[in-house]
């Protein structure tokens, strides 16, 4: 650990040309110091605020004399220097901030949980942060709302999987409930932690992303030497046999087998497209797996609305589809439509009265004096273990889905294309 004892000597140890992964078990080695109490660690502990508590939190301060202390660092500019270059990989974080750097003063910071390390080699993809920013809308918290640049990403990220979306905001609300059974405490800081983890993979503009892999990275630079005579002859035999001496391969000609499986290709991609009217018949399909393939896919639902209309039963869905729509509703029009809502299902004599078992009534009118985007998921999902256990195989007996589940298999568009295709 004394190679942090000068500036000269804490460069190297960074030095891009040098293996990451040894560097990683060093700072994991300081993290993990850092948190044990027995052997002299950060102080970490709860500072009561104004109306409110935040709960394990370290000053910046303290992490620099840590540092100085325990790695014998004489110059305080060298220990911030080495905090801020393990506050970049995501070890210690502030928990008011979305730039990951280390300052000499009262700033309260956090330490990342182990499963965000970067050592754990997990990438998250865009449909990942696509959730995570979806699920942060959900939440009518103050410190959850969306930055400027994360508004922007998530707007972009809604084009980019428009076919999926729908799929990414079920994904959302799933995490969201199960997070809402965590401790509160538990929960604020689970939270934090998660935002860290994106403020390092997905940073604010203009800070620079710490786990982008760069060539420079990548090469090893070795001394020519003390390479071993035997590396020679290996690079020797296998000079003929690089990519670059070799001829290229012939071109295939396209075949009828091809073709098919060109026509079959699109004949799935048209076939199961969400915008069409006319479902194909591995559509209906899927609507027989569980209910949730029926009120995913908008043509499902709307034969599924239609089906218990005719049985004059139509309330429980209307009602599941109307709390849907709430919990994606604008915060300002979310106190009129939970009134609304209030008024047509479960108010007495209301027109299309919906039916609760006592608990779930008591507790949603509980939940309307104090309006907000899940007053209704109790009686929601009371709704939906009806439907599900009554409504919906009374659906798939019905004529109506059996009619569907015969049909001949339509598609709408590309029929030129496959023409011509064929025609090949």
């Amino acid at each position: 650990l004394r190679l942090f004892s000068s500036r000269r000597r804490l460069v190297t140890l960074w030095d891009p040309l040098e293996n990451e992964s040894s560097h990683k078990v060093i700072i994991e080695d300081i993290v993990t110091r850092m948190q044990d109490d027995k052997t002299g660690g950060v102080p970490i502990r709860t500072v009561k605020s104004f109306l409110s508590k935040i709960p394990s939190v370290v000053t910046g301060s303290d992490i620099v004399q840590w540092l100085m202390k325990n790695l014998s660092i004489e110059d305080a500019g060298e220990a911030i220097h080495l905090g801020s270059l393990i506050a970049a990989q995501g070890y210690v974080f502030p928990i008011s901030d979305h730039v990951l750097t280390l300052k000499d003063d009262g700033t309260f910071y956090r330490f990342q949980a182990p499963y965000f390390w970067p050592s754990n080699c997990w990438e998250p993809e865009n449909t990942d942060y696509a959730i995570y920013l979806c699920k942060r809308t959900m939440q009518n918290k103050a410190r959850l709302e969306l930055a400027d640049y994360e508004a922007e990403n998530l707007a972009r990220l809604q084009r980019a999987f428009a076919r999926k979306w729908e799929f990414i905001f079920m994904q959302a609300e799933a995490q969201v409930k199960i997070d809402r059974k965590k401790d509160k405490t538990e929960r604020k800081i689970l939270d934090s932690q998660e935002r860290a983890f994106w403020d390092v993979h997905r940073p604010v503009p203009g800070c620079v992303n710490t786990t982008e892999m760069d060539i420079r990275k990548c090469r090893r630079m070795k001394n020519p030497q003390k390479v071993k005579k035997s590396v020679y002859g290996v690079t020797e035999e296998s000079q003929p046999q690089s990519p670059v001496h070799l001829p290229s391969q012939p071109v295939r000609k396209t075949t009828k087998e091809d073709f098919r499986k060109q026509r079959c290709t699109f004949h799935l991609f048209f076939s199961f497209s969400p915008n069409s009217k006319e479902p194909s018949q591995q559509r209906v399909k899927r609507w027989g797996f569980s209910m949730d393939e029926v009120l995913k896919d908008p043509v499902g639902r709307d034969q599924f609305l239609r089906f218990l209309e005719s049985e004059f039963s139509s309330e429980n869905l209307r009602f599941w589809l109307a709390v849907q729509d709430l919990k994606k509703r604008p915060l300002q029009d979310v106190t009129t439509r939970v009134e609304e809502i209030w008024q047509e299902f479960l108010a007495p004599g209301a027109q299309s009265a919906i039916n609760l078992d006592s608990h779930s009534y008591e507790k949603t009118s509980q939940n309307v004096k104090d309006p907000g985007r899940y007053t209704y998921e109790d009686a929601q999902e009371h709704i939906y273990k009806l439907m599900k256990s009554d409504s919906y195989a009374r659906f798939l007996r019905s004529n109506a889905y059996q009619d569907l589940l015969l049909a001949k298999k339509k598609v709408s568009v590309g029929k030129d294309m496959l023409a011509s295709l064929s025609t090949s």
